[in-house]
């Protein structure tokens, strides 16, 4: 158990290194997007794209409209999900990798919101970009702090929290959820709720 306990002890730690204000910025762009008729896209590569396409998954079931983009995917014809006024929110742990950069270079010529997600504060897209949630990890769990352990975790527990804020926030009702969550055990309890 004592395994459990030190990779919960660096979770927290991790937590709580996020800057308040990071997260309300990217909540209260994130409503202002969905508001105005955009959606919001998540956007990674390798161990982060089921991060994103569980983040957009949850959206989808409260009726929030969202895409996942895969980073490779987006520079051959995949960028045609993003549309004027969607907001994108990049996943790249060390905010250096090649594939992630060149997709921000071809965002911004788009009308659209960027937002980073990653663990690095000294990134060429910490610098590219103004708007971005830094996550400070002292160590991925593995025996080389190699391995996306850790981080993809966090990525995991920010995006999911930012998904339950938001229907907080626009008042998402289980009505919502009951109709587009039909199947399942899920579906079994919430057609028991009416």
């Amino acid at each position: 158990m004592e395994h459990f306990e030190k990779t919960l002890e660096i979770i927290e730690k991790a937590i709580l290194s996020i800057r308040g204000d990071e997260f309300n910025f990217l909540k209260n762009d994130c409503e202002k997007t969905l508001k105005s008729g955009g959606k919001i896209i998540a956007t990674g590569l390798g161990k982060n794209v089921p991060i994103c396409e569980k983040f957009v998954g949850t959206l989808n079931s409260i009726g929030l409209p969202a895409a996942f983009m895969h980073t490779n995917s987006a520079v051959h014809g995949d960028l045609g999900i993003v549309h004027d006024g969607d907001l994108v929110i990049v996943l790249t742990k060390s905010g250096e990798t090649s594939e992630s950069i060149y997709l921000v270079d071809l965002l911004e010529n788009r009308n659209c919101t960027i937002w980073l997600l990653s663990f690095n504060r000294e990134s060429t897209l910490y610098r590219k970009l103004k708007k971005h949630l830094i996550i400070d990890l002292e160590h991925e769990g593995d025996p080389w702090n190699i391995i996306p352990n850790n981080s993809t975790v966090l990525n995991l527990i920010v995006l999911q929290e930012l998904a339950m804020q938001m229907a907080k926030e626009l008042d998402i009702s289980i009505d919502v959820l009951r109709k587009n969550h039909p199947g399942g055990a899920i579906g079994a309890k919430l057609g028991g709720m009416i």
